[in-house]
């Protein structure tokens, strides 16, 4: 069985799409057959990897509210071992609609069981917030990866993701675990920055992913060019960054951190 992990924060511009992209790009480079599901009704995770919203055959809005099965919605990228399942804006009204639905938080869950056997790693691209969009996320996943981004308030919100995650594990999904916490955006340069990254590190100990992710001018290109950082600029410190991710990863398969510790 894959791996189902889900890449979430509420907070927005933290790089939960640029990791989504790029960390799927990272270990499908490693020919790990991976599959990126948008969960984002802005759609970016597709259109970061070169689909076209006007010749898409199919989003994640027809399996969680139109019944077509998770395998007709598959599209194909640039990378042999990676495919994606897209979502355009039609997404945002699914918060609504799923409500008087029956099984409404299982239903990315059930939609996902019948491919969980045909992909190494199965990632979530959720939106920046923690409606029913999320909640689907969460059940469906068997763990969760939370990009950090180093800046003042990067602990905002984090307790509030922490407890949803608690209430997750209570009431839907006893097994979901924590993948790690990602720390983004990083500027050496910056007395904060460092000052972030010591501080999670010290509460968050193995918790917290060795490889961080630097602020990249080639990280924000990518995306007007539909490429993962990867196929733009391999040579970029971004690139390095989201490879160490994928290998970090790999390797947590044998050696899985402790569990989560809280945030009061």
């Amino acid at each position: 069985m894959g791996r189902i992990i889900c890449i979430s924060n509420q907070k927005g511009g933290v790089g939960k799409t640029t990791t989504a992209i790029n960390l799927a790009a990272s270990l499908a480079s490693a020919e790990r057959k991976v599959l990126l599901v948008d969960m984002d009704p802005q759609g970016n995770a597709g259109s970061g990897l070169g689909l076209k919203r006007d010749q898409l055959q199919g989003t994640v809005y027809d399996a969680l509210l139109g019944g077509r099965p998770m395998s007709e919605l598959l599209h194909s990228t640039e990378l042999r071992f990676l495919q994606v399942v897209p979502a355009t804006p039609d997404l945002t009204g699914a918060e609504v609609e799923l409500v008087n639905q029956e099984r409404r938080e299982y239903r990315l869950r059930d939609a996902l069981r019948p491919l969980a056997e045909q992909y190494d790693y199965i990632l979530i691209d959720c939106p920046p917030s923690l409606g029913l969009l999320t909640l689907n996320s969460l059940i469906a996943a068997d763990s969760v990866l939370i990009p950090l981004q180093c800046e003042y308030y990067a602990l905002e919100g984090l307790s509030q993701l922490n407890h949803t995650i608690d209430l997750v594990r209570q009431a839907f999904n006893p097994g979901l675990k924590m993948e790690g916490i990602l720390l983004t955006m990083f500027d050496s340069r910056a007395n904060i920055a460092n000052q972030v990254v010591a501080d999670v590190r010290e509460f968050f100990k193995e918790q917290v992913f060795t490889s961080v992710v630097p602020r990249n001018v080639r990280l924000s290109e990518c995306p007007s060019f539909g490429k993962p950082i990867l196929l733009y600029d391999i040579k970029s410190k971004g690139c390095e960054s989201y490879l160490a991710l994928g290998r970090e990863i790999m390797q947590r398969e044998a050696n899985p951190p402790p569990p989560a510790r809280k945030v009061a």
